[in-house]
């Protein structure tokens, strides 16, 4: 084990790890991308000073969650007040920190992880306004179609994690928990996907018991980004519809 793991893992414990990569040496994090991979930084030790840097990983990340290969003004923005909050610089689309005294390492590898975590978070933020609109069609035609509905609620699944739905309706026959799922990335569709069938699970107690809710997937097919692996992973844990075919849906929405 190398000096700079030694030390951090006195000033941390053993939730971040290390290991040799290359020239440098992966820390790994607690920190998970939304999508569940592992937020690793990367510690270049010479001595006479320390260098903490992502190599790129979380904007490169971010990227491919996205429709164009450019980030916004506003995304660009939003990425620079996060590094100025965290004291990160952002050189060559890495995430650096230069770690002042071996005393702060365990300060810098929690700063540069934080701005990581933080920064790929902005993609939901950004997102939720992106399908803004759909939830507000959709829930325009539950109005029209006389189905009583809560917006946004929130419920705790069985592994004690709180999920927000986007609708929770009732008709005469049942209630029913709705998610839309809606992008302009196909990069992005599939860990859109995986979050909404993760929820299904957590809450899957709930289609049991007297009064069982229905689970559906309500895709936003107005553009091309959906795979078939991505409608058959829905299919295992819920109804499939296509807000193309209101009429699926409203159908789904009030059997019995």
């Amino acid at each position: 084990m190398s000096n700079s793991c030694q030390l951090l893992e006195q000033q941390m414990g053993a939730l971040f790890t290390c290991s040799p990569h290359e020239k440098y040496t992966r820390i790994r994090t607690p920190y998970l991308y939304p999508d569940g991979d592992v937020i690793d930084l990367f510690l270049r030790d010479n001595d006479d000073h320390m260098v903490l840097t992502d190599l790129g990983e979380t904007l490169r990340w971010f990227r491919a969650q996205t429709a164009s290969l450019k980030r916004s003004p506003k995304q660009k923005q939003l990425i620079d007040d996060v590094c100025f909050t965290y004291g990160i610089e952002l050189y060559r689309g890495m995430l650096v920190a230069r770690v002042q005294s071996r005393s702060q390492l365990a300060e810098t590898v929690s700063r540069v992880a934080q701005a990581a975590l933080r920064i790929s978070d902005l993609w939901f933020t950004l997102r939720n306004r992106a399908v803004q609109s759909i939830t507000d069609d959709v829930a325009e035609f539950l109005g029209e179609k006389e189905v009583r509905f809560d917006r946004g609620e929130k419920l705790v699944g069985r592994s004690g994690r709180a999920w927000t739905i986007d609708f929770h309706t009732w008709t005469q026959e049942r209630s029913s928990l709705v998610y839309v799922l809606s992008t302009g990335s196909k990069a992005s569709a599939r860990t859109i996907v995986e979050h909404v069938v993760a929820s299904w699970y957590d809450l899957n107690h709930l289609k049991l018991g007297p009064q069982p809710i229905r689970f559906i997937s309500l895709f936003d097919d107005t553009m091309d980004v959906w795979s078939e692996q991505d409608f058959n992973l829905a299919r295992e844990l819920s109804e499939i519809a296509n807000w193309s075919v209101p009429d699926r849906f409203e159908t789904l929405l009030k059997a019995a």
